[in-house]
């Protein structure tokens, strides 16, 4: 009986996002090493490959084909050969493809190794000057006018930093809308990050489009908005005050009227509770 061959590994290399000397020293030694270098353009991702010295097979994996291809490569993967993917410039699958190529290795059993590196939306948090504790990135908004302000409205009560992915063409619109649609907020524009020209406009969206519009704006670029302001809990008054107007004849358990006052102020439900047994306990 043949001995069965081990299965390769698929490497997720992370890639400059402009400049070339933020490779990482462990991805080009990965990339030196695998068997084969998948990616989204190979004339784009040669010219980083040539300026390591780096000689390695290329082949193409792009969203249109990424599905039927993904099994072929994952069938190389299966007989011992370890293949690297990378995207045009970040970190593989953040809006970028590796979505079913890695789908497809997991349900084969084949081990996916990250090699972290750069990506857009950490730099770009890192520099906003915007709280980075909690942050929800959404990669591209819709393209058409009504569909993105539709998708606006849903984030406007997030409490947290909100990262987006933009073209410079419609840039200014997205900005209008935020400020229209989320309020006067605090707004980051980063243009070409670790490029020649890079920019980071920092301000209240009017300010902010106010600067754009007095240009052209080009390049690649990543949106950052203040998110909302956590309303402060209610207090014990608030509790008291529903307490009185929800039950005025205590008719009413104790339980459900906890259940109902910790629907209606969004508050813990024992907190609530307790609260209610110290009411009824004390004199009207």
């Amino acid at each position: 009986m043949s001995q069965q061959t081990r299965k390769g590994t698929l490497y997720l290399v992370s890639t400059p996002i402009g400049n070339l000397e933020d490779m990482t020293l462990r991805a080009i030694r990965i990339l030196k090493e695998v068997d084969l270098i998948a990616c989204e353009d190979t004339r784009r991702t040669r010219i980083l490959l040539d300026h390591y010295g780096i000689k390695a097979a290329l082949t193409s994996l792009y969203d249109e084909i990424e599905r039927e291809k993904g099994e072929a490569l994952v069938g190389r993967l299966l007989d011992g050969k370890s293949l690297a993917y990378v995207s045009d410039a970040g970190t593989p699958l953040i809006s970028d493809p590796g979505y079913h190529l890695v789908r497809l290795a997991i349900e084969a059993g084949i081990a996916v190794v990250p090699v972290p590196g750069p990506s857009a939306v950490i730099a770009a948090l890192s520099v906003s000057g915007l709280p980075s504790d909690r942050f929800a990135f959404f990669g591209f908004l819709p393209e058409k006018t009504g569909r993105r302000q539709s998708f606006l409205r849903k984030l406007k009560d997030l409490p947290m930093t909100l990262v987006f992915y933009e073209s410079p063409r419609r840039i200014v619109g997205t900005l209008t809308d935020i400020r229209d649609l989320l309020g006067e907020r605090h707004v980051v524009v980063t243009r070409e990050l670790t490029k020649l020209f890079e920019e980071v406009i920092r301000g209240q969206a009017g300010d902010v489009i106010a600067k754009l519009e007095s240009g052209v704006v080009k390049g690649e670029i990543t949106l950052l908005v203040e998110g909302a302001r956590e309303k402060p809990l209610a207090g014990d008054g608030e509790i008291e005050a529903l307490f009185r107007e929800m039950d005025p004849k205590g008719e009413l358990s104790t339980k459900e009227m906890a259940t109902r006052i910790a629907a209606e102020l969004d508050l813990p439900r024992k907190r609530v509770y307790d609260k209610i047994l110290k009411l009824r306990a004390s004199p009207s």
